[in-house]
């Protein structure tokens, strides 16, 4: 009589296998793994409690399933107390549906295990990270690029990060009033005659010295080249 429960009600576990198909593992195994939550769920069947079996053994086949892959297959690292307390949140959330023939809410599991709310909805989501998406992947079903083409953007700025770097160099290189004027030049854009009232000296003198500070960089680079 077992074995005809068992051949039975194997639909049932093939029902509840159905609702893990995006974890891409073999559905043989899935099933497998339910039939002996649906095993177990027989032996431990009332039928003097007035539950109906489907209710009764759906909780607990599911509930084996998903400790598959807690224990099987996550390659998503969960801290340990969470997975611990998602232990606990999921044999709560079984006993409770048993007793109540019903998905107990998440006051209700809250309560039956004396946390916060928060930390249920933390466990629940926990139990859903199985694995790591890869950014190289594409998204499924909407066609797009993998998600590693969508993040970030082309810096403009990138391309000049190793000319800035040589000049840089190169600059700490020159006199410290040639080292000035270069800066009074190109990076507060002073112009000759400006350069030369901040400086006391002809604008001549200027153009003299920025002439030869060029002179000097373009040497030096050719050395560094």
């Amino acid at each position: 009589m077992r074995g005809a429960l068992i051949e039975a009600n194997l639909p049932l576990v093939r029902y509840a296998a159905a609702r893990f198909r995006s974890r891409n593992e073999p559905m043989e195994d899935v099933v497998q793994v339910g039939t002996i939550g649906l095993i177990n769920a027989i032996d431990r069947f009332d039928p003097d409690r007035g539950v109906q079996f489907p209710t009764f053994a759906m909780p607990t086949v599911v509930g084996e399933i998903k400790r598959y892959f807690r224990d099987n297959v996550r390659t998503v690292h969960v801290p340990r107390r969470l997975h611990e307390l998602w232990v606990q949140v999921n044999a709560a959330t079984e006993d409770l549906t048993t007793l109540h023939g019903r998905t107990p809410t998440t006051a209700e599991i809250a309560e039956r295990l004396r946390i916060t709310e928060d930390e249920v909805l933390s466990c629940i989501e926990a139990g859903r990270s199985y694995h790591a998406t890869s950014l190289e992947a594409a998204q499924e079903g909407d066609g797009m690029p993998g998600l590693l083409d969508r993040l970030g953007y082309e810096d403009p700025e990138l391309a000049g990060v190793e000319h800035r770097d040589l000049v840089r160099h190169l600059l700490v290189q020159l006199p410290e009033r040639e080292q000035r004027i270069l800066l009074l030049r190109y990076y507060n854009n002073l112009t000759q005659s400006q350069i030369s009232a901040e400086l006391g000296v002809s604008q001549m003198h200027v153009s003299r010295l920025l002439a030869r500070s060029f002179a000097r960089l373009r040497s030096a680079n050719r050395i560094e080249a």
